[in-house]
């Protein structure tokens, strides 16, 4: 056995943003390199961001990429850190001379750039390209057909990259024919509740496939839809956990590893060697020399296990992150939400304060002739325990002017409340330069219940993707966190407690259109997040008369939902991201046929 010190860093790049990503990654290394790390490891294109969408399809960025990373080489040598070898994920292209799948040559590549003495030593593009959820990988790169393994210190090293271990065979399985005592991971894995578990679970059952020890380096941040968490971890080739970061983190995880040295017949290989893999693909291994002389023993330091949170922290964690990210990342410096006393602004308000601090976060209380006394109230308690910057703009003189001008009966006069507070806000926004965000949860967006150039108005959603039941979760477990922290609990118990309402008549609840929101979120669980149909939904114990009510809604609804603005990801199917149907659609789940033919009759 050999030692090997190991830094996994947890680095949170912005989409297109070479300049600013290698400074990351230079500062990073240097962290690392203090550290005494041999080897420091990056997630999966942190280089240029992740994922870059249809950028990988421009030759002018493919090329910037790759000049971006042979000048940091330069920069890392002559900073005096060339002597660390650095795995980072970075945009580059398949050789002129390799027509893959059909695509020319050329083609974008998912790659891991492999740094040492002021160049590129080697490289690796990945081989299993993910094409559900959120990742359209197909659409983008060819894949690879080799795995990389070089050799530190006399220990065999093979790099993959994130969809490489959700697969079986391919390169892991090439990674134990090659020998290797690490599989080192880079990845770009997005966040959904309990993820971290079923990673876990997944890294062990890789290690003991590739017959190593296995690191796996995530990133952090926020990048459109979508959240990144870290959780890096690094476990034995027996699957114990020998060090794990925390989540939503940057910061480096430097591990100690006692590491079997490599075979020297193995090494003896000429590179390009064919392995044939148990899902039949050809691996082709590469075998690179960075030092075959194994190190001198020295004390070893004792890596941290970060605790696990609990779920409603995790997911907090991850709306604050996202919404923290779009704002700096896109160059805004303030938002600004409407306050109408109820829960989902004031969980709105909270996750924005914590994010940017409150005097960033521009509140606006715009009650009409219907609104009641407490909406008032609340929400000027709201600004107090936030500390956030509190504005009133009565909007009744503004209704009334409107429909001075055009008859407006029944709904259109309640959704025009709605719209008069949109058009209030976003000219604030236009007036003083500020994001602003809408409030509505996933269980409102699912049946349409929002005023299109109302409510929904906005450049970002923070609780798109929060069912309303959720969103009661997440602010009591709010104010638990505040109180346990010896701080004020930032939402009032009131919008907590009372009777959610849209107050665009008088009277009006929620439940006056829509089922109790346990109820809903149950159906809409099983129909949006788990694609179960009517007939399932009615087996499973839900009353038809709801699942076709409820169905319908949603169907209806989808026209809607295209307009809504983007917002954090944080369960299996997200709208926009994961589940896409199409608008004109005369497919009605709740309309099925009741009874369905064999196939061939």
């Amino acid at each position: 056995m050999a030692q090997l010190r190991l830094a996994l860093a947890q680095m949170n790049p912005t989409v297109g943003d070479l300049e600013g990503n290698a400074a990351q990654l230079l500062h990073w290394t240097r962290r690392a390199a203090d550290q005494g790390a041999h080897v420091v490891a990056f997630p999966e294109m942190a280089l240029t961001g992740y994922p870059v969408e249809d950028l990988a399809l421009r030759r002018s960025f493919q090329d910037a990429s790759r000049a971006a990373a042979a000048e940091l080489a330069e920069r890392l040598q002559a900073e005096g850190l060339g002597g660390v070898l650095v795995v980072l994920g970075y945009l580059d292209s398949a050789p002129e001379a390799t027509p893959v799948l059909g695509k020319p040559a050329g083609a974008p590549q998912n790659a891991a750039a492999l740094l040492h003495g002021g160049r590129a030593i080697g490289r690796y593009a990945k081989h299993h390209l993910p094409n559900y959820g959120v990742f359209d990988e197909f659409r983008y790169f060819v894949p690879g057909s080799s795995l990389t393994v070089a050799r530190v210190h006399g220990i065999d090293v093979a790099v993959v990259i994130c969809e490489d271990i959700w697969q079986d065979g391919g390169p892991v399985a090439a990674a134990r024919e090659a020998g290797a005592g690490l599989l080192l991971v880079i990845n770009g894995s997005p966040y959904e509740r309990n993820k971290d578990d079923a990673r876990l679970e997944l890294v062990r059952r890789r290690a003991a496939d590739a017959g190593a020890a296995l690191a796996y380096v995530n990133m952090v941040g926020g990048q459109d839809e979508l959240v990144f968490d870290g959780d890096s971890l690094v476990v034995s080739a027996d699957g114990d956990v020998l060090a794990r970061a925390p989540q939503f983190t940057e910061g480096l995880l430097v591990v100690d590893l006692d590491l079997p040295l490599g075979d020297a017949q193995l090494q003896d290989r000429a590179s390009g060697t064919d392995l044939q893999a148990p899902d039949r693909s050809t691996i082709t291994i590469e075998r690179i020399t960075v030092s075959d002389q194994r190190l001198t023993a020295y004390p070893p330091i004792v890596a941290g296990v970060a605790p696990r949170v609990a779920d409603e922290a995790e997911v907090y964690a991850a709306l604050v992150t996202g919404l923290r990210d779009y704002v700096r990342k896109n160059g805004f410096r303030t938002v600004a939400l409407g306050l109408s006393g109820g829960v989902d602004s004031a969980l709105t308000a909270a996750i924005a304060c914590d994010a940017l601090g409150g005097e960033n976060v521009h509140g606006v209380s715009m009650p009409s002739s219907y609104s009641s006394e407490h909406s008032k109230s609340d929400a000027a308690d709201l600004a107090q325990r936030t500390g956030l910057v509190f504005h009133t703009v009565p909007i009744a003189a503004m209704v009334q002017s409107f429909l001075g001008a055009i008859e407006l009966t029944g709904l259109a006069e309640e959704n025009l409340q709605a719209r008069v507070r949109g058009t209030t806000l976003m000219g604030l926004s236009n007036q003083h330069g500020h994001l602003v965000l809408a409030p509505g949860n996933k269980s409102e967006l699912a049946v349409g219940y929002s005023t299109l150039y109302g409510d929904s108005v906005g450049g970002y959603a923070p609780l798109k993707d929060v069912p309303k039941t959720l969103v009661w979760q997440l602010a009591r477990w709010r104010n638990k966190h505040a109180e346990e922290h010896g701080e004020t609990p930032p939402i009032p118990d009131a919008s907590i407690s009372k009777e959610p309402s849209a107050e665009l008549r008088p009277g009006q609840l929620d439940t006056d259109s829509l089922p109790p929101y346990d109820v809903l979120d149950a159906v809409l669980d099983a129909y949006v997040e788990m694609d179960r149909g009517s007939s399932e939904l009615v087996a499973a114990g839900f009353d038809q008369e709801l699942v076709e009510r409820v169905l319908k809604m949603t169907d209806m609804a989808e026209y809607k939902r295209r307009q809504y603005p983007p917002g954090p990801k944080i369960s299996l199917k997200a709208f926009g991201r994961d589940r896409r149907l199409p608008i004109t659609n005369r497919w009605r789940e709740h309309a099925a046929p009741r009874r369905v033919l064999p196939p061939q009759q």
